[in-house]
């Protein structure tokens, strides 16, 4: 099967199925630019890019292609790397898991919130997925104001009670402790403690220089052909009503933003929201989670075994509020499960919604990135991401 522009890279002997899969995905899934890339045991085995860098690109028209360092937004995906703020600050004797957010952010405190714990955010159960008046784009983007503004919001259940995913609060939340803490804000914070040691193309809050804004593209919707292996998917009845309601909290908590923002703008970019505008490399992403659980390239580790434990040890499981299916959490990663299907039982990450997935295995030693320009409707288990992770564990 030919691809446009062709598919680029290597892979390891015995590695081959992932490049097949990969190939397929343009043909039957409609991909138009993504990377995948795989290490096991800090080796990259899995190097591999294809397609336009700009979702709408057109070879014809001398768009670029996709190349080795070309970075993309990779939604939720970033919420892995937020998580790991937390971690390694607890890991540090920084932070402390099991103390109440107040304790950091007084503020927080209002409306029936001081007995949310710190854990209660990484897991999905501080109780504040949604909010009462969304935020405007602009609003979204001034830190100062969006904390304080989910500081003031009741909680929609008893927090620690209960799990809902916090699509969008969960940068405020995230971003304002690691403020609170270390004096320092959250993108600057990540771009210090783990994209450099660990030599990584990844930032929450994209530099404006043009040397960097100008190896991100552009993303966008896709609709695949119809036929097997294709993106359309027929979600449960409930589900779909669920994000067809204004009113449910579902709809409302992916709707904190309001209207939703452009999310190639470059303002939107240079932000720091660290629950969904991370821009990554695919490499960046695999090698991120491959520095939390063991040594890559000189970069050293990030996490401890302990750490790594506190990861992937369920914290939240069952009827998610906000989801509406069943989601599995550790502290602050989703964890091997039906909605999120990852390479096996000990695996934890984090997917974007519409394409991205990043995760770790300790078990085998493996560490997934994929990327791509196109976003279908899909929350937590794309097609083409599920395809290359059934071909790696064929491939091990």
């Amino acid at each position: 099967m030919s691809v446009r522009g062709g598919v680029h890279g290597t892979v390891a002997a015995g590695y081959e199925p992932v490049r097949d899969a990969f190939v397929r995905n343009f043909g039957e899934r409609g991909e138009r630019g993504a990377a995948v890339t795989v290490y096991r045991d800090g080796r990259r085995v899995v190097d591999l890019w294809g397609g336009t860098k700009d979702v709408d690109g057109d070879f014809e028209a001398g768009d670029a292609p996709w190349e080795r360092g070309t970075a993309q937004i990779v939604r939720s995906a970033t919420k892995g790397v937020a998580a790991a703020a937390l971690l390694l600050l607890h890991q540090r004797g920084e932070l402390d898991l099991d103390a109440p957010v107040g304790s950091y952010w007084p503020e927080f405190k209002a409306r029936g919130k001081e007995r949310v714990l710190v854990r209660h955010v990484l897991a999905h159960r501080a109780g504040v997925p949604a909010l009462d008046r969304p935020l405007t784009p602009a609003e979204a983007l001034d830190p100062d104001l969006a904390a304080a503004v989910v500081a003031a919001q009741a909680p929609f259940w008893e927090p620690g009670e209960d799990h809902g995913y916090h699509a969008q609060t969960y940068s405020w939340l995230v971003g304002e402790l690691v403020r609170r803490v270390t004096g320092r804000p959250v993108g600057e914070w990540i771009a210090d403690e783990i994209a450099g040691p660990l030599g990584l193309d990844l930032w929450v809050g994209l530099p404006t220089s043009e040397a960097e804004a100008g190896r991100t593209g552009r993303l966008g919707r896709i609709e695949a052909p119809a036929g097997p292996g294709g993106l359309r998917m027929r979600p449960k009845r409930n589900v779909a009503e669920a994000y067809a309601d204004p009113e449910s909290l579902t709809r409302r908590a992916f709707g904190a933003i309001d209207p939703s923002p452009d999310e190639n703008d470059s303002a939107y970019r240079a932000a720091a929201l660290p629950a969904s505008n991370g821009v990554a490399t695919a490499d960046a992403l695999a090698r991120f989670y491959a520095g939390l659980v063991g040594e890559v390239g000189g970069g050293g580790r990030l996490f401890t075994p302990a750490t790594v434990e506190l990861a992937r040890g369920e914290a939240s499981a069952g009827p998610d509020r906000v989801l509406v299916v069943n989601t599995r959490f550790g502290l602050g990663y989703m964890l091997h499960g039906a909605a999120s299907p990852l390479l096996g039982p000990g695996s934890f990450g984090h997917p974007g919604r519409g394409g991205a997935l990043g995760f770790a295995d300790p078990e085998s030693g493996v560490a997934f990135g994929y990327v791509t320009n196109g976003m279908n409707k899909g929350v937590t288990a794309d097609p083409r991401a599920q395809a290359l992770v059934r071909a790696l564990r064929e491939s091990l």
